[in-house]
């Protein structure tokens, strides 16, 4: 039997056009002590969101530094693919959908001038909701705002310039401003920031210091609930999701003191939903996670009741839901995974839907950039060998009419003499040396 050029367990020198660098060992080199535990401590390293921001300040002082081409290629194509495969279930992305759409994460091409700590899982975070609220068509042209908390030390906050629509919104384009609204980093835009609608977030965020995120949502549907005397109504499941509601008389702006006491009179210290009168709703969470479960759910539920009080012809025809009776499933606890007696886990509200979407937008060829924390493929131990059975060289025969195998039919001495016969031909080749007695060219031997 032949052997193959390159032997199991050799590391293989691929070129730049095969997709993995130069200096990468093949997948199927084993080393000492390689096991499961060692695996999974080196997938969780390589997906944490620490490595890859250590990965991205690596790459801009490569090209700061002017380093060699081969070796800020081979980064960069690091920093790609993990940016576009950290979930295990991430397709990869075609060069067809790479050329339709305009990538996420662009942070590798863009020198900030400072950068806290997460700052840019927040900003690809960020630039996803705006890229979401496109897909599912909720992004208007102006009077709404998405904006999210970046340090609360110093309370900076990511806001999306004026005049830039939600689908040509990346992590570099966003702009940092403080709580007045003052630039602090213009982005990668030479477009400024409209500081009157960043004036209600900065009240909300003044007066909710639990609050890291706001979604504004100015849909024809929530716009018409949050102008309905009644407000947003019981009526389905996603109604009792959303929670207490707080409603606020808004007319625009923020600049009076007076407005900024009222509207924390009126939001309270836990409440997550925010009806703005005539002017759609705000959605408040500890996370972007949250924030856009939430802001999921209210349009959902504003659609609902717009549909059945169209129908209905009236509120008094329509059946509310007794909160204290209908309570909603608990989402983002502490509970049980895997087996009854497994370990705990604790995950936070809207974290596995935000996911989902998130491997559905890298699919497509967004690369979002986000740290995927739930892998969705499950790692089943391998029980075989790392080498596996040889090949061997067997007889292929034909069934007869009755599908029985020929063989089955013969005598059992037939029988013993086939199985002889394929044993000898699974036998290794083996060679042995016999060393021969010189003799005269005319002598026979016998």
């Amino acid at each position: 039997m032949s052997k193959s050029p390159t032997p199991c367990g050799t590391p293989v020198q691929l070129s730049p056009s095969d997709g993995v660098p130069e200096s990468l060992p093949s997948p199927q080199h084993s080393t000492p002590g390689s096991g499961p535990p060692q695996k999974k401590r080196i997938s969780s390293l390589l997906q944490s969101p620490s490595f890859r921001e250590e990965l991205d300040v690596l790459i801009q002082e490569q090209m700061k530094k002017g380093g060699s081409s081969s070796n800020l290629w081979a980064l960069r194509q690091l920093a790609d693919f993990m940016s576009s495969h950290g979930s295990p279930a991430a397709l990869p992305v075609s060069p067809s959908n790479m050329m339709m759409v305009t990538p996420i994460n662009d942070l590798q091409i863009w020198e900030p001038g400072s950068l806290v700590k997460g700052e840019r899982l927040m900003r690809c975070k960020l630039a996803s909701v705006h890229r979401l609220f496109d897909l599912y068509g909720w992004a208007q042209i102006s009077r709404t705002c998405l904006t999210l908390r970046v340090s609360k030390e110093q309370e900076h906050f990511l806001v999306l310039p004026h005049g830039l629509a939600y689908s040509e919104v990346t992590g570099s384009n966003l702009v940092k401003v403080n709580i007045v609204g003052e630039v602090v980093e213009k982005g990668s835009t030479n477009l400024g920031v409209d500081t009157e609608e960043f004036s209600l977030h900065s009240a909300i965020y003044s007066a909710r210091p639990d609050v890291r995120c706001l979604l504004h949502l100015h849909t024809p549907a929530t716009a018409a609930v949050s102008s309905m005397k009644s407000g947003l109504l019981p009526l389905s499941h996603e109604a009792l999701l959303v929670g207490d509601v707080a409603y606020y008389d808004y007319n625009g702006v923020m600049e009076e003191e007076e407005d900024r006491v009222e509207l924390q009179k009126s939001l309270g210290p836990t409440c997550k939903v925010l009806v703005l009168r005539n002017h759609g709703i705000v959605a408040l969470g500890e996370s972007v996670e949250e924030a856009f479960y939430t802001i999921f759910h209210i349009q959902a539920a504003c659609q609902i009741q717009v549909s059945a009080l169209c129908c209905a012809g009236g509120e008094q025809n329509l059946i509310m839901l007794d909160r204290s009776v209908h309570k909603p499933s608990v989402a983002g606890t502490v509970g049980w995974a895997g087996s009854t007696f497994g370990p705990l886990t604790k995950t936070r509200i809207g974290e596995h839907e935000f996911e989902a979407l998130m491997r559905t937008m890298d699919n497509l060829g967004y690369r979002t950039g986000y740290a995927y924390r739930f892998p969705v493929l499950l790692e089943r131990s391998r029980t075989r060998r790392d080498v596996e059975v040889p090949a061997t060289a067997t007889a292929h025969h034909q069934f007869d009419d009755d599908g029985v195998h020929p063989a089955l039919r013969q005598h059992p001495f037939a029988q013993r003499q086939q199985q002889e016969r394929t044993r000898w031909l699974n036998t290794p080749n083996s060679y042995q040396k016999v060393n021969q007695e010189l003799t005269s060219p005319g002598q026979r031997t016998t």
